[in-house]
C-alpha cells in the first residue's frame, strides 16, 4: 500500500508542469524570420526551472508533453520515466 502511494505521488508530480509554445522573431539582412519551439517549465524546490523542448514544426504537442515529462523526472530524480 506504501509503495502504490509513493508510485501515485511521483506521477501526480511528474503531471505538475507547465508546455508552451515560445516565439522568437530574427531580424537578419534579408528581413526578419519568425521562429516557435516548445518550452516547459516546473518547479524545482523554490525556484521555476525552464527547459528547451524543440521545435515545432518537428514536434507536435502530446511528443513535447511527453518529452516535458522525462526530462522532469530525470531532473528530479523520480524512477517512473527513467
Amino acid at each position: 500500500m506504501q509503495a502504490q502511494a509513493e508510485a501515485l505521488k511521483e506521477a501526480a508530480r511528474l503531471e505538475d508542469l507547465s508546455v508552451w509554445v515560445m516565439e522568437k522573431t530574427k531580424t537578419t539582412k534579408e528581413g526578419s524570420r519568425s521562429y516557435s519551439y516548445w518550452m516547459a517549465s516546473w518547479r524545482e524546490d523554490d525556484r521555476v526551472r525552464n527547459v528547451h523542448i524543440g521545435s515545432c514544426a518537428k514536434l507536435d504537442e502530446e511528443t513535447a508533453l511527453l518529452k516535458a515529462r522525462k526530462m522532469k523526472a530525470e531532473a528530479l530524480g523520480l524512477s517512473a520515466y527513467s
